[in-house]
């Protein structure tokens, strides 16, 4: 069960860009579709969290057990990949879906820069969290079986 909701976790994310994109876009050119795609960008984006946060509290190599395998919080600090997963990912992607939720009561009054700079801040923290295959330092070997 858990690795199938890991796959579905990483697979909305795929979801979350293509809306965020499309949002962002609508929201440049003030489209009226905006009010559609930002609340499904908004339910992807908070039932991705919710499998997350999942992930987090009962994963075997994330979140609260790494911390107690490393032996505390001072030397997950230390370590580039315990600290991606433990502070940093979760951290910005928190943020990146707070964002996005603001956004999407600017696109409801129609404030459609504001609504955009916010969907570009969502945008680069979320690109900026996500374990990307190219970045070997924290991507999926924390994972037993995946490649």
């Amino acid at each position: 069960m858990y690795e199938g909701l890991l796959h579905l976790h990483n697979a909305l994310r795929w979801i979350i860009l293509i809306l965020l994109l499309v949002a962002l876009i609508q929201a440049f050119t003030k489209k009226e579709g905006l009010l559609k795609t930002s609340l499904w960008l908004l339910i992807t984006a908070h039932i991705t969290l919710l499998l997350g946060l999942f992930q987090y509290f009962n994963s075997t190599t994330v979140g609260f057990q790494m911390i107690e395998r490393m032996g505390g919080m001072a030397n997950v600090m230390k370590d580039g990949m315990a600290r991606f997963w433990v502070v940093e990912h979760i951290s910005a992607m928190i943020l990146a879906i707070v964002l996005i939720t603001v956004a999407r009561g600017k696109s409801k009054k129609k404030l459609y820069k504001n609504a955009a700079l916010l969907y570009v801040i969502a945008l680069i923290l979320i690109l900026a969290a996500v374990p990307w295959p190219f970045r070997e330092a924290v991507a999926r070997p924390l994972f037993p079986g995946m490649s």
